[in-house]
């Protein structure tokens, strides 16, 4: 299962409104700091929100996608069952055997 753009941004969407300050303070950015940088307001607002974003899910001990998919799924389970699908396709793609790649991601094998 491939990880599209709409989803993650439906995720971005869902951790900002239940983070009514972070949102406060991306509306409140100094676009000074965005010109500095090169960027317009709305790249520089967007890169905070990632930045944020990608915190949160560190804090939380996920990759960002995990945290996009638990953002998004109808439910606990299918959280789990996505989650262990795109792994197991990191996996595939890497070469490395299932067990071993749980074992180096902390991964429960089993659906």
């Amino acid at each position: 299962m491939a990880i599209d753009q709409y989803p993650h941004e439906q995720a971005l969407g869902k951790f900002l409104e239940q983070r009514p300050e972070l949102r406060e303070q991306l509306d409140n950015l100094n676009p000074l700091e965005a010109r500095a940088r090169g960027e317009t307001p709305a790249q520089y607002r967007a890169e905070r929100l990632h930045e944020a974003f990608e915190a949160e899910a560190e804090r939380l001990g996920l990759f960002a996608w995990e945290l996009s998919l638990q953002l998004t799924a109808a439910s606990p389970e299918e959280f789990q069952a996505q989650r262990l699908e795109v792994h197991k396709e990191v996996a595939q793609m890497a070469g490395m055997p299932w067990d071993e790649y749980c074992a180096l991601h902390h991964l429960d094998p089993r659906p």
